[in-house]
């Protein structure tokens, strides 16, 4: 990778000679809000809101009020907080969807930023044709689709990822697993000719030659040999959760370890071309020695924690930025565990450190935390129920 794929990345550690594990990249990240409260001191309660959703994956906003959640069969449900959940789905693609397997399915949902005039969302999920990963555009008012980008994803039937949202740039970005199976068996983390591992950045508001999408001129890759020029960064396991700030417009990622650290990654939004390091890395140690490259430049999670003891599979969440509670937790980044259901709260100081505690308990088997228009949270759990989630002050003793 060029230095210009590398800029604004500040070395922290040496690791294996001259092997570099670098911290968040970019420009200075925000700090918390003088309003809110230590993360120590925070404490997370989630109401449950509505029930009956089958095996939800993701849940975002519309932009009226309501939100939309995705069930893994295949169907985009409706919740008003006015109304409760709409029994009819949004949209029905189960016809077209695998879930053979328990990270198959329909993964994630993002609104287009013209929906009231478009009526357009775009999806990603693993089709029952072959089992590839696919990226769509599903028409709310006709239930027409277009298929945009398709990934083979056969081998096994794991980190499919599924995370698909627009970035505060106007691009689309879509998150896709390793391919699966223990330990990267295919190699695909660190193998720039292939779309799996990585995070993609695509405009999918025009379309270019004979694709239904246009790679932006500024993606990273774009004119690098044996490279794929829609990533955007690399070097991941299976992203199944990432979000952008929208105060500062930096990227937080959640992604799923493989049997020692889960972890979350903090970057700037506009930083380009980075290697989360999977799998030469797990979360903050090598991983394995024989995928690494002592000129690659690794950057390294900005909170962990241990797989097994402490959970088994990171839910990637946001930061919050709503007014109900802002003088408790604004600038606090929520996340949770599939395991453990802790709910987790991490804060970048603004001076490259990070505060972190555990701030509660959620729903059993979380599955995805999302926001309203408002930026209030929301998380689904996969025994079908919707939670809003508050805050509270609790001094530390």
């Amino acid at each position: 990778m060029s230095r210009r794929h590398r800029r604004r990345v500040l070395a922290v550690a040496a690791i294996a000679g001259a092997l570099l594990l670098t911290g968040a990249a970019g420009s200075a990240l925000a700090g918390p809000d003088a309003r809110a409260v230590p993360p120590d001191e925070l404490r997370a309660t989630v109401t449950e809101v509505a029930t009956g959703l089958q095996r939800p994956t993701a849940v975002v906003a519309v932009g009226d009020g309501r939100l939309l959640i995705t069930e893994k069969g295949g169907t985009i449900r409706v919740y008003d907080p006015a109304a409760g959940l709409a029994a009819d789905p949004l949209l029905d693609i189960s016809d077209r969807v695998s879930e053979s397997e328990n990270e198959r399915g329909l993964l994630g949902v993002a609104v287009a930023p013209d929906f009231a005039q478009s009526q357009a969302v775009y999806v990603a999920y693993t089709r029952a044709a072959d089992e590839a990963v696919t990226l769509s555009r599903l028409h709310a008012d006709t239930g027409a689709e277009d298929v945009l980008l398709v990934q083979e994803h056969a081998d096994y039937g794991n980190h499919n990822g599924g995370q698909v949202a627009f970035g505060p740039d106007g691009f689309l970005y879509w998150g896709l697993g390793d391919g699966g199976g223990s330990g990267d068996p295919l190699q695909n983390g660190q193998n720039l000719d292939t779309l799996l591992g990585k995070i993609l950045r695509v405009d999918v508001s025009t379309t270019c030659d004979a694709l239904p999408y246009c790679v932006p001129a500024d993606n990273p890759f774009v004119g690098v040999d044996g490279a794929r020029a829609e990533i955007w960064s690399y070097g991941l396991r299976n992203p199944w959760r990432f979000s952008f700030d929208p105060a500062d417009r930096s990227l937080w990622i959640g992604d799923v370890g493989q049997g020692r650290f889960e972890e979350v990654d903090h970057v700037a939004g506009d930083a380009a071309g980075l290697n989360f390091g999977w799998s030469c890395m797990e979360g903050p140690v090598v991983y394995n020695q024989e995928r690494c490259d002592e000129n690659a430049t690794y950057t390294a999670p900005v909170f962990s924690y241990a797989t097994g003891t402490e959970g088994c599979a990171v839910i990637g969440g946001h930061v919050y930025r709503g007014k109900e509670f802002a003088d408790l937790a604004d600038g606090t980044y929520v996340a949770t565990d599939y395991c453990s259901a802790s709910i987790i709260a991490v804060r970048a100081n603004g001076d490259g450190s990070y505060a972190s505690a555990t701030i509660g308990a959620g729903p059993n088997q979380p599955t995805a935390l999302g926001t309203d228009e408002a930026g209030e949270l929301y998380l689904t759990d996969d025994g079908g129920g919707l939670h809003r989630v508050a805050f509270e002050h609790v001094p530390a003793r």
